[in-house]
This record gives C-alpha cells, sequence and structure tokens, in this order.
C-alpha cells in the first residue's frame, strides 16, 4: 500500500492531486522521475555511484539505497509514472526530527538553460546561500505527542539571515524549541546529537575528508539530510543520529576537479555546528 511520507520536509509533496513522492511499508522510498534532463541526470548518478568500485565503502552510507526504477501509480492520478526506487531514510525512526540543508552557494550548473540558471540566482541571493554557501530549505523538530511536530512554512525558512540560521540550527539540538518562543535555545541535545565518535558533527568530517578528494562528481542543489530520534534520547538511548545526501538531478561530471562549490558549503555548515558543540 502506497502512501504520502509523513516526514518530507522540502521537495515536491504529493498532496492536493500534484505529483509527488510515496512511500511503502517495506521501508521504499518512490520518487517521481523528473521530466527531460533532469530525471536522466539523477538515474545516471546513482547508476554511476551504485557501479563506482572506488567509492569508498564508509561513504556510501551517507547515500540512499538505489534499488533501480519502477512504473507505479502516479500520485496525481494520472496513471502509470516512471519512479525512482530507493531507501526510505527516516521509515526506521518513530517520531524524527530532521533538516534538509541545500549545500553550496551556487545551486546551478554551467550546463544548464538560461532560464533555470536565473531562477537559482534569484533565490541564493535571497536566502544564505550565497553568504554562508548553504541553506536551509525545511526541516521538522518534534516536541510532544500532545503538540507534535513544530515545522515552520517552508517559503520562510529559505529567506533566513545568518543569524536566523545560527538560531535554527540550535533549536534543532534544544529541549525548549518552540515556534514563536522568546527562550533562548538550551542546545541541551547537542553534545549527543552533534558531538560525540557517532554524531552529526563527526559524520559531516567524514563527508567533508571524502569531499577533499573526489573528483567523480559535482553536486549542484543536493541537499544534506540530518535527522535524529528525541525519544529515544529522552529514554536515555542513542538518538541515532545519522546523515544523508539527497537530490541528484543537476549532478555534473567532476571531469578529474574536486567539487569545491559543495566542499565550500560543507565546511561552512561544520563550523556552525562546531561553534554549537564547543559553547
Amino acid at each position: 500500500m502506497l502512501k504520502v511520507p509523513d516526514h518530507q520536509v522540502a521537495g515536491h509533496q504529493a498532496l492536493n492531486g500534484m505529483l509527488g513522492p510515496l512511500i511503502d511499508n517495506s521501508g521504499n522510498f518512490y520518487k517521481p522521475l523528473q521530466s527531460g534532463e533532469r530525471g536522466t541526470k539523477e538515474v545516471e548518478f546513482y547508476t554511476s555511484f551504485s557501479s563506482n568500485a572506488k567509492i569508498p565503502d564508509n561513504i556510501r552510507k551517507f547515500f540512499p539505497i538505489y534499488y533501480g526504477t519502477k512504473l507505479i501509480e502516479a500520485s496525481d492520478g494520472s496513471g502509470l509514472f516512471p519512479h525512482l526506487v530507493l531507501q526510505d531514510i527516516v521509515s526506521c525512526y518513530l517520531n524524527p526530527t530532521l533538516m534538509d540543508i541545500k549545500i553550496g552557494s551556487r545551486t546551478w550548473y554551467l550546463q544548464a538553460s538560461e532560464d533555470y540558471i536565473q531562477k537559482c540566482l534569484k533565490k541564493d541571493r535571497e536566502s544564505s546561500s550565497l553568504p554562508l554557501g548553504f541553506r536551509i530549505s525545511g526541516f521538522q523538530i518534534y516536541q510532544t505527542e500532545v503538540s507534535g511536530y513544530w515545522k515552520p512554512d517552508r517559503k520562510s525558512i529559505q529567506k533566513l539571515t545568518a543569524d536566523e540560521v545560527k538560531l535554527v540550527l540550535r533549536n534543532f539540538v534544544s529541549s525548549n524549541s518552540a515556534e514563536n518562543s522568546d527562550t533562548e535555545p538550551d542546545c541541551s541535545f547537542a553534545p549527543n546529537v552533534y558531538g560525540g565518535g557517532s554524531g552529526i558533527l563527526a559524520l559531516l568530517l567524514e563527508l567533508k575528508k571524502w569531499f577533499e578528494e573526489q573528483t567523480f562528481f559535482h553536486f549542484y542543489s543536493c541537499s544534506v539530510l540530518m535527522v535524529y530520534e528525541k525519544e529515544s534520547l529522552l529514554e536515555g538511548k542513542s538518538p541515532c543520529p545519522a546523515v544523508k545526501l539527497v537530490d541528484f538531478a543537476h549532478v555534473v561530471d567532476g571531469e578529474g576537479v574536486i567539487d569545491h562549490n559543495f566542499l565550500g558549503g560543507l565546511c561552512s555548515l561544520i563550523k556552525f555546528i562546531s561553534d554549537i558543540v564547543l559553547a
């Protein structure tokens, strides 16, 4: 039985008769194949990445498992439509707190159409992408069973200033985070979620080490997804922090050159999170 994902914070959503991703009860995520070059590029990336023996095993964990493509009934009722079949990253979480962060000060690539470049330039200039090298595309913070999730409007999130981005990253790991609250975030979860040997900061540093060397791909308009389980933390268990890269419709051949655009944005995000851990 396919259904609309409960925990999607960015991208096209399968709501109100629109075409969007679906999930099943077996841990699979079905992403509609985008039209034209975008869909082709994403399939080419997953195929190339999956078959590339030079990708280190420890790096593969940062990417959703790719199971191929499949024709399924589209969410918009238009009939059979090709979908990427991927690992549902949050299927193992009960009430995931998660954030989608688009990496890179430039989200467009040179080979793109002029219309697409201008569209991206506008978003980059109106967000924190240019000054910080990344922008928050969406997030949800689980609060309690009664109050549910704090999940702000995505359009307002994308225009956050540098100071507001820092505040959101602090709220992400705070026990007192709440919408429209003047309370200073306590960052009480930071040592267990961001810090530690298996925390988000350590994972981002591991990813950074690969990007300092890899020249296979250049990742434009790609996102880092950060997720953890708050309830597990409150029960004295591991919050299972994880980092995944998602959205590869604009990946291009690296041509033997380091992806400085993505690496720069990743380093900037690492600095923000490191400052929170060390505070």
